[in-house]
């Protein structure tokens, strides 16, 4: 993609926030709304493919379980497990394509000699059930921002802004994009430090997905879109750990509610800062509690903007790395994953730039986001601190559940430090069980019983 074309972009991004600030927004026409299932994907990506064909059409996705695949609870096998890179972009030829690649991968590739990206044939694989599709292009007329873009209104199951005009509206369409109605997984989360060596810590994490559940209406969620349950199985010093959270639509209406159970003092206990840049469990302060699933929370510390589209290569259709074929010490390297198990390919991505407010603080001074036009899914992240100095980068390596259907399966996340040359990998699950749908009720996430729960 040239500077230009860029540019321009850029240019009609600022137009249209320009719009938004003069405006009270609303969903888009019903006339545009129709675009979804026709030239848009049923989430609003376009079916087109690129002018050389490089980024196929999209043709329905992946929503066949590959021959290898033996069925629900078992591994997520790789369909592509065939494919050989087409190229590998290195140091040395990185110039070649720094239009299609982040400040922060660039900045992995000037530091490590050694890292390298193998970029395969492009596979777009996002599907998402019928009725998930139909509740999109209701949002699409019928979602609103409301609390100055802190919560939103007319919105449930799919994805609100699907044909977005504003930067945290895309935002939004990541936070409640759809992953099931819910389930368990393991998060193992494995900061590494600079001479290669971890500790892991183990975090069992239950989930429920209010907003995205079959027969949910905007009037029935009643400010809640996720019920979450974190249980830290290690090590000891950290295991008996609970998180509970009930994620609240609008936190301006009301904040997210948080309870923490320690067990030296056996109470669970409300606790306020679980969020924004609070260090996140397990992580040695490589990341932050909204750095969870690359962005989650309140947004209202920054000030949004939409950029356009770019072309890039991102990190897409993990399953190799999500393999139980490696161990943990397989994928995790000195001073960065091992390249040969990653995949990435070049996808559309919509670009939001998240700048701190003159009100208020974070040490994120700008965060630029990279969401996959397809899935909503952020899969890149460039990361700046207050001197405007690119400080960190994150990565979401993620496949298509292709048995359910959806995007955004976990293999892998990653939070690179590249001053001080250690980084944090996180929501593997190679050497634990497959995360699995279940059902759980609301009253799994009261704290009243939610002890009782973690034990289980």
């Amino acid at each position: 993609m040239s500077d230009f074309r860029y540019l321009s972009q850029m240019a009609i991004g600022a137009i249209g926030l320009a719009l938004y600030a003069c405006t009270a927004m609303a969903g888009v026409s019903p006339e545009e709304a129709q675009r979804l299932g026709q030239n848009l994907t049923p989430q609003g990506g376009e079916v087109a493919g690129n002018k050389d064909g490089s980024i196929p059409a999209w043709t329905g996705g992946l929503t066949k379980s590959p021959d290898c695949y033996q069925g629900e609870g078992s591994r997520y096998c790789d369909p592509f497990a065939d494919e050989k890179p087409l190229f590998t972009i290195t140091a040395a030829n990185a110039k070649q394509y720094e239009q299609q690649l982040s400040a922060g991968q660039l900045a992995m590739l000037r530091q490590y000699p050694d890292y390298r990206m193998n970029v395969y044939t492009t596979r777009r694989t996002v599907a998402i059930p019928d009725f998930v599709a139909e509740a999109t292009k209701r949002n699409a007329v019928n979602a609103r921002l409301v609390s100055d873009g802190e919560g939103i209104e007319g919105a449930a199951i799919g994805v609100p802004f699907p044909i977005p005009k504003s930067g945290v509206e895309p935002v939004w369409n990541h936070k409640l994009r759809y992953r099931g109605g819910g389930g368990r997984r393991w998060n193992n989360q494995i900061p590494v430090q600079t001479n290669g060596s971890y500790v892991i810590t183990r975090l069992r994490e239950d989930v429920r997905f209010e907003y995205n559940r079959a027969g949910t209406t905007p009037e029935s969620l009643e400010n809640v879109a996720i019920y979450f349950l974190q249980v830290t199985m290690g090590p000891p010093r950290l295991a008996g750990t609970i998180g509970l959270i009930h994620e609240t639509m609008d936190q301006v209406k009301e904040a997210r509610r948080v309870w923490v159970y320690n067990p030296g003092q056996r109470r669970l206990r409300r606790a306020p800062s679980v969020a924004y840049d609070n260090p996140g469990q397990g992580a040695d302060g490589l990341r932050t509690n909204d750095q969870t699933d690359t962005f989650n929370g309140a947004t209202d510390r920054y000030t949004w903007k939409l950029l356009g589209k770019r072309e890039m290569y991102v990190p897409y259709n993990a399953y190799k790395v999500h393999s139980d074929e490696y161990k943990y010490s397989d994928i995790i390297g000195k001073n960065f994953i091992n390249p040969e198990l990653t995949r990435y390919e070049l996808h559309r991505v919509w670009v939001v730039e998240g700048t701190v407010k003159p009100t208020t603080t974070h040490q994120y001074a700008r965060r630029v986001f990279y969401i996959d036009e397809d899935s909503w899914q952020i899969v890149l992240v460039d990361i700046y601190d207050q001197r405007g100095e690119l400080w960190r980068w994150q990565e979401a390596h993620a496949f298509q559940a292709y048995d359910k259907p959806f995007f955004g399966t976990p293999a892998l996340e990653t939070v690179y430090d590249l001053k001080s040359n250690r980084y944090l990998a996180m929501a593997l699950n190679n050497e634990d069980e497959e995360s699995f749908e279940q059902d759980f009720p609301v009253s799994y996430f009261d704290p009243s019983s939610v002890i009782r729960h973690a034990s289980q």
